[in-house]
């Protein structure tokens, strides 16, 4: 059996049909497989190389043999998909799984488009050609030594494929957590309100982020404690002892995985001394303890 193409440039039209599949297909399933592998690391630079040399030859002299050319094209598919991740971390998108694949497709689309336009101004003969022939005539030509060799380095292929497979297939464990922060009134991590009068208005913002890999809902519990400071005889140092607590509020937030929250809390106390602001964060039904804590010391004079 005998591959070629010279006229028509085959080759762009299965790296099109090749991207339209594979990207479709990824966006469908929400999640990565084997198949993207070709996507990122071979076909946007494959497609760059044939743009910027769409012949066989110049002169009469070759352009690039096919062996650099493919070596050229994984290394410029790894030059070209860190470059779109730069300019999707400055977009509105970010650097998220369906934003990535879309970009790496449209620009293997519009590299296509240019490579076809250039290649087809050439003059057929000057256009970019492969030639591949299987012949088991060919085959009984080896000698025992190369078919050993040859069957040694297929089977490392397929080992090696396998194997990367299994590791970008394989269900990976990510790790799950959630973010709860608190704000100064400026959105800020500083300026905080430490020091009031009694009954002054003040205000805290604080966030939750979802990472836990599924829906989540979260509740707040806002509490007012007054503390005291005493000294330990025995550490020799003071501390700061609870001396009454009093709930202020609470409220529920339903956030989705990757989903983020922010509120403004305004407080005001009616009572001189040292107090804590307390945010106290639980996790869907778990009331018996909190799952995080957050809290503010404000002295009130």
């Amino acid at each position: 059996m005998r591959l070629h193409f010279q006229e028509k440039p085959w080759d762009l039209f299965v790296a099109i049909a090749y991207t339209v599949i594979t990207s479709a297909s990824l966006l469908a399933v929400g999640q990565g497989s084997l198949f993207a592998i070709v996507l990122v690391l071979a076909v946007p630079g494959y497609i760059s190389i044939a743009t910027i040399f769409p012949g066989s030859t110049v002169r009469g002299m070759p352009e690039i043999d096919w062996i650099e050319r493919i070596g050229l094209s994984f290394g410029l598919s790894l030059a070209v998909v860190p470059v779109l991740s730069i300019l999707l971390n400055f977009s509105p998108w970010g650097i998220r799984f369906a934003p990535t694949v879309v970009a790496i497709a449209l620009f293997t689309l519009g590299a296509s488009g240019l490579a076809y336009w250039r290649r087809m101004r050439l003059p057929p003969a000057r256009r970019l050609s492969l030639t591949f022939d299987l012949s088991m005539n060919a085959w009984r030509e080896y000698g025992r030594l190369d078919r050993a060799l040859t069957f040694a380095l297929i089977a490392g292929i397929l080992l090696a494929g396998g194997t990367l497979g299994y590791v970008i297939l394989s269900p990976q464990t990510r790790e799950t957590f959630t973010e709860f922060y608190l704000l100064g009134p400026d959105g800020n991590a500083n300026a905080y309100p430490r020091n009031l009068t009694v009954n002054q208005t003040n205000s805290i913002i604080f966030g939750i982020v979802n990472h836990e890999v599924a829906a989540v809902n979260y509740t707040v519990r806002v509490d007012l404690v007054g503390v005291l400071v005493v000294y330990n005889a025995t550490s020799g140092f003071n501390e700061t002892v609870e001396a009454n607590r009093t709930t202020w509020s609470a409220f529920s937030v339903a956030l989705a995985d990757g989903q983020n929250w922010t509120g403004t809390y305004a407080f005001r106390i009616n009572f001189t001394g040292l107090w804590k602001v307390q945010f106290l964060l639980f996790k869907d039904t778990d009331f018996l303890s909190a799952y995080m804590e957050l809290h503010l010391y404000v002295r009130v004079t």
